[in-house]
């Protein structure tokens, strides 16, 4: 499933293509048919990014709401447009460019209120400015459950995926079987701050890299990580691999139904 970083690039990414001008949309699947055909023609006149959530807004109808799920996709593309499959939920076309979304858990037309109720359910999003990380300390700092838990919970904290919950404990030496209520608020203070840069950086790059300038390959003289995901990581997917920093074998686990990631000597915290 795509993590946050993802979303909000998708956001500029529709910002920047279509936002000011009218838009074809169409469901060549069907599925939203009746949604596209109240919004084609319209003028698309806003974006959002929430977490794992993207919302595009069209002017005096409201939002679609798009979560990609595992199996969502959204692919780019020049006009004219090439006839599209019977797979591709929604399509936008203005006079440059064109979109396809295909398989997502969510494609919706929504309302501003029905919007405000997602966010009202989501926790604070790393990558929105105004969003307050005290909102996601006041849970994490009254729970047992994991710290690597919390993470993942999408009403704690939003945007957060495998990836960067993994990484990021990594980076700060803390055990990840640690519960909440045990991390102090400076050490939940600098993981919030490492998680907006690493994601910023994400938007930027379109890839998730976590290690530090002295860790890179370069730097190291290791080779560079060969992986489907991208991108340069300490312990991510690197099951029985010797850890960067101390060669102590890089463990996994299942924990609900994601697989964790850590190294036992370097995070004992």
């Amino acid at each position: 499933m795509p993590e946050g970083h993802t979303i909000h690039r998708l956001a500029e990414d529709h910002l920047e293509r279509f936002a000011g001008g009218p838009v074809r949309v169409s469901s060549p699947q069907g599925k939203f048919a009746a949604g596209a055909s109240l919004l084609d023609g319209r003028v698309l006149d806003g974006v959002d990014a929430h977490g794992k959530h993207l919302f595009l807004g069209f002017q005096g109808t409201g939002w679609i709401h798009i979560h990609l799920g595992l199996f969502g996709k959204v692919g780019f593309g020049a006009t004219p447009a090439p006839p599209p499959t019977d797979t591709v939920r929604l399509r936008l076309v203005n006079e440059i460019h064109h979109v396809d979304l295909r398989g997502p858990t969510t494609c919706a037309l929504i309302t501003e209120p029905e919007k405000q109720a997602i966010h009202d359910r989501l926790g604070p999003d790393p990558l929105r400015g105004g969003d307050d990380p005290d909102k996601a300390w006041h849970r994490i700092s009254r729970s047992r459950t994991t710290v690597a838990a919390l993470l993942m919970d999408q009403k704690v904290i939003a945007g957060v995926g495998n990836v960067y919950r993994a990484e990021v404990l990594f980076r700060h030496g803390i055990d990840p079987y640690r519960a909440g209520k045990d991390l102090t608020r400076r050490e939940w203070d600098a993981i919030w701050t490492d998680l907006a840069a690493l994601m910023r950086e994400g938007v930027r790059n379109n890839r998730i890299d976590t290690v530090r300038p002295e860790h890179t390959p370069e730097a190291m003289g290791r080779p560079p990580r060969v992986d489907d995901h991208g991108g340069e990581v300490y312990v991510y997917r690197r099951a029985t691999m010797p850890c960067h920093i101390c060669t102590t074998e890089i463990r996994t686990a299942d924990l609900q139904a994601r697989n964790l990631f850590w190294c036992p000597g370097c995070q004992t915290r």
